[in-house]
């Protein structure tokens, strides 16, 4: 899928940036690109037999709390999808988790959680199924994308690890 033309298609407007390839937040962040809006980080997760999946979406600072967590999701156990389910439901690789892979999660297999913070942004950074760029979008066409997607996202405070 060409999540561009999707976007294009759906009057759904972003500015995109290439850059080498990043895998995690930190190897973003060292390429010091001035770009709009809030660094998303993209947690693809499932539940202990693997019948729930979850996309949880937070600030690139945010260390989340994965036990606390999984109270939040309502789940005994929580742990990370592998690459396969990964592919499956959102077509992406492992580096290149991102809000925009729900164009492929046709029947609506993903749970999407935005942590509050990301929903109240005015724009927000997502990779566009690739890790080699980043795509900047507007709330609007955040809400827009769910909505063309079918998915209804539940916004929560997402519980941080202390230190």
């Amino acid at each position: 899928m060409d999540i561009e033309s999707f976007l294009k298609d759906h009057g759904i407007d972003f500015q995109r940036f290439d850059h080498p390839a990043v895998f995690t937040c930190e190897e973003s962040k060292s390429l010091n690109l001035d770009l709009p809006g809030i660094h998303t980080k993209n947690l693809f997760l499932r539940d202990e037999k693997g019948t729930r999946f979850f996309l949880v979406t937070v600030d690139c600072d945010k260390r989340v709390d994965l036990k606390e967590l999984k109270k939040v999701l309502g789940t005994q156990k929580l742990s990370f999808a592998s690459p396969e389910k990964l592919k499956e439901y959102l077509g992406v690789e492992p580096g290149s988790v991102t809000l925009l892979g729900l164009v492929h999660d046709h029947h609506h297999h993903v749970e999407v959680f935005l942590d509050a913070p990301i929903f109240a942004a005015t724009h927000v950074q997502c990779h566009p199924l690739v890790n080699t760029a980043t795509m900047v979008l507007s709330h609007a066409g955040l809400v827009s994308f769910l909505k063309l997607t079918k998915h209804d996202p539940q916004v929560i405070d997402v519980p941080e690890r202390q230190m």
